[in-house]
């Protein structure tokens, strides 16, 4: 059963690989199908596009991607599937001696709440938090008690290697003054495209999913894993040339979650 493709405009990521691209001195040229041919949308093999599923969920909460130089090349990269699924994704490129003036201004407007995402042990203890600031949110109802004054949370997330995120960790001043929300994922990391040091070393969208469930915001991030598993699946049944099953239980799930969204939106009272 082959899928339609689906145009979208270009996200944060897209946009961000882009620009990448247009500075390399030498093409850029994925492995995979005649010629290497890669849908733009979601950078499978054509066989295989994931872009007819792709899920959209509006979010109070905002998502700040700090990329590695190379990270928007690469096809398995999972910030992409962020952007992918939540609009208000906002993707920079992180230089030693520079910064985008865009990502200051982003972290300046008095709308967002930034939090560094990041490990604790690595942390200075009064800078550490593991709960949202000035919000109590009821996950398990997928209910907020948020005042009209309340800064949207803006998760800040660096999208890189182990060994680059330290770095940019520890590199990057303009992060300094922001609260550092430190995780305590219970679960194992499900990312099989890339070899974790760790087994608690979660993919940049897993970490996603869990802030976005800190948030309050929970089909949000249950459709952000359901999505992550889909892309999963079709990666590796591309890169080893196997059909896929359209209507297997990952395909399914991820289905009924865009359902659940569509009720919710059909609910939601008109703009006057």
């Amino acid at each position: 059963m082959t899928q339609p493709h689906s145009t979208h405009v270009p996200h944060a990521v897209s946009r961000l690989r882009s620009s990448r691209l247009e500075r390399s001195t030498r093409p850029f040229l994925a492995r995979g199908g005649p010629h290497g041919e890669r849908c733009a949308g979601c950078r499978l093999i054509l066989s295989h596009c994931l872009c007819a599923l792709r899920p959209v969920v509006a979010t109070r909460a905002g998502i700040c991607l700090i990329m590695a130089e190379h990270e928007t090349l690469k096809p398995s990269n999972t910030g992409w599937l962020i952007a992918d699924v939540v609009p208000d994704t906002m993707a920079f490129g992180w230089a030693r001696t520079t910064v985008d003036p865009a990502l200051l201004a982003v972290l300046a407007n008095p709308q967002w709440q930034p939090y560094v995402v990041f490990p604790g042990e690595f942390v200075a203890p009064e800078r550490m938090i593991t709960q949202l600031l000035g919000e109590q949110a009821d996950t398990t109802a997928n209910t907020k008690d948020v005042s009209a004054t309340s800064k949207r949370p803006l998760f800040i997330l660096l999208d890189a290697t182990w060994q680059e995120a330290r770095k940019i960790f520890k590199k990057s001043p303009y992060l300094n003054h922001f609260p550092v929300l430190s995780l305590m994922p219970e679960q194992v990391s499900r990312y099989r495209l890339r070899r974790a040091q760790q087994e608690d070393h979660l993919c940049t969208c897993e970490v996603a999913a869990l802030c976005l469930n800190l948030a309050g915001e929970t089909l949000a991030a249950q459709t952000l894993e359901a999505y992550l598993d889909v892309f999963t699946e079709h990666y590796l049944r591309a890169k080893q040339q196997q059909k896929l099953n359209w209507d297997d239980d990952l395909h399914q799930r991820l289905r009924d979650l865009s359902n659940l969204h569509d009720l919710h939106d059909l609910r939601l009272p008109a703009n006057p």
